[in-house]
């Protein structure tokens, strides 16, 4: 997994605490140390568990695009005390969201995602640790692939699940070029959407436990698990 040393949590509302129950419930908390009420068959699986002497600071924020990662999150990165051995980073779903409906300009947008993770990793990297870790999650799609833009109470868009896809492709081609692992939040979370109920629920802790999204976009405490989950695969190649 990963030595003892630092964890840090950079990006969007994919990794904080805020829409699952409060502090430590969310998805990158989960990974430094499980909730073992919620998910007793995570005991032991966590960094606190497998990397004593860890520490952990979450950098994400609610609503952050990359232009949030870069100019806020990074220089606080930056004037860290300790160079981290690990960081996630979760980012582009809320650039996206800021072209809904208009594919041409999705397109320009995942253009200027993909370029501006590629000068983030950079930036991480010359903070990182000596054999230190960074992983970059994928991004989510509540209508679990259907597009039913209806039913998610927003307005139609039939692209969307194909741009979905091509910001997903970018992600992932450019954390390979850096060397970083890809945590396949997108693919944990398939069939947790519509295909498991409402995603606007406000809920963070609904008693479905396979719905795992509320306010539409947001992870709830159930889905934190799957992001976690994604998380630990990308660490543990795939386990």
């Amino acid at each position: 997994m990963t030595g003892a040393g630092g964890y840090v949590a950079l990006g969007d509302s994919i990794s904080i605490d805020d829409y699952s129950g409060g502090p430590g419930r969310g998805g990158a908390s989960l990974l430094f140390a499980n909730r073992d009420d919620d998910f007793p068959e995570w005991r032991g699986r966590d960094l606190r568990s497998t990397a004593p002497g860890t520490t952990f600071t979450l950098l994400a924020t609610d609503g952050a695009t990359t232009g949030t990662l870069l100019d806020r999150q990074l220089p606080r990165f930056a004037a860290l005390p300790a160079r981290p051995g690990l960081v996630t980073l979760t980012i582009g779903g809320n650039d996206l969201l800021g072209a809904y409906g208009d594919t041409a300009g999705a397109r320009a947008v995942v253009a200027r995602v993909t370029a501006a993770l590629d000068r983030a990793l950079v930036a991480i990297a010359a903070a990182l640790a000596p054999d230190g870790r960074v992983v970059v999650g994928t991004v989510y799609d509540p209508s679990d692939g259907t597009g039913d833009a209806a039913r998610l109470g927003l307005p139609p868009w039939p692209d969307a699940v194909a741009l979905i896809a091509e910001l997903n492709d970018g992600l992932r081609r450019t954390a390979a070029r850096h060397g970083a692992a890809v945590a396949e939040i997108a693919e944990h979370f398939r069939g947790h959407g519509l295909a498991a109920g409402d995603p606007r629920r406000p809920e963070a802790r609904p008693e479905q436990r396979d719905l795992w999204f509320c306010s539409l976009i947001e992870p709830n405490a159930w889905g934190a698990g799957g992001v976690r989950a994604a998380f630990w695969a990308a660490l543990n190649g795939g386990g």
